[in-house]
């Protein structure tokens, strides 16, 4: 395939994608999270391309425009899968590197349990296995750290909120230690957008979450990058994601950072992410 990907379409849905790089080079899938788009991720993205690699960011599903069903069961775990499987045959040049940031790394999670044959490396951001999340919500305090999880499943609710009290969102969002840039981004991207009831669909559809899809032992090669000053993941799940990853193992902690590291950290994602793939045979 010599032309750019823009967009690929699965199930009648139409998804956005940014495809930047070497249009040869070893191919990155760089998957965003929430409340963001594939622009979270542009600044990492820029410095793998610098280093010879071709990275396909797509908008996921409830995101891109074109991609927005109706419905909390159209954002199970294994759609949200499904989406970048068919992503990677679109472009025909698997199995690639695959990168994910929060819900992103979920998704990544999952599609590397039951297709290892499409996944070359793995890097997660922030969010451990699905496994040693929950191992981590009875054995530390990630139950209080992901009340707002919970809250994310109330129907409607969630939506009205934000949108009549944007500066509760704001609030929020910067005590996290998210940027003044990047919440700019967040009114933009998706509540001016219309992408806030799809990305709180993530959310309801846990409850549909196949067990398969939360449990599976992980066979590629995989990184685990988790910051010290993460306020929504606690370091127990970090620890613990190596019982559920029966290839090679590492876990980089960055101290310091916040939750948001592809945008905070960018240049220290990128050198752990090079490391990882560069430590398989090419």
């Amino acid at each position: 395939m010599s032309n750019r990907l823009t967009s690929f379409t699965r199930a009648g849905l139409r998804f956005d994608v940014v495809d930047s790089g070497p249009i040869d080079g070893p191919v990155v899938v760089a998957l965003h999270g929430f409340p963001q788009t594939a622009s979270s991720l542009s600044e990492l993205t820029a410095l793998l391309n610098a280093r010879g690699y071709r990275t396909l960011a797509p908008n996921q599903r409830g995101y891109s425009p074109g991609a927005r069903p109706r419905g909390r069961f159209a954002y199970r775990v294994s759609e949200l899968a499904d989406d970048v499987v068919a992503l990677i045959r679109e472009i025909d040049r698997g199995p690639v590197h695959l990168v994910g940031h929060d819900w992103g790394a979920m998704v990544a999670w999952s599609l590397a349990g039951v297709r290892p044959d499409l996944i070359r490396t793995l890097v997660t951001v922030s969010v451990p296995h699905p496994g040693a999340f929950v191992r981590s919500l009875v054995s530390s305090d990630q139950l209080a750290r992901s009340y707002y999880m919970g809250l994310f499943q109330l129907p409607v609710l969630p939506e009205r909120l934000m949108i009549a009290r944007p500066d509760l969102l704001d609030r929020a969002l910067a005590g996290t230690g998210m940027t003044p840039d990047a919440i700019a981004r967040v009114h933009s991207e998706i509540l001016d957008a219309g992408a806030l009831t799809g990305a709180l669909n993530w959310y309801r559809a846990l409850l549909f979450a196949a067990r398969r899809a939360m449990s599976a032992p992980v066979r590629v090669p995989v990184t685990h990058i988790w910051s010290t000053g993460d306020t929504a993941l606690g370091r127990r799940g970090a620890e613990l994601t190596e019982r559920h990853v029966t290839g090679d193992y590492r876990l980089a902690v960055i101290d310091g950072a916040s939750h948001w590291l592809p945008e905070e950290r960018p240049h220290e994602l990128a050198d752990i992410i090079v490391e990882r793939i560069e430590s398989v045979p090419k």
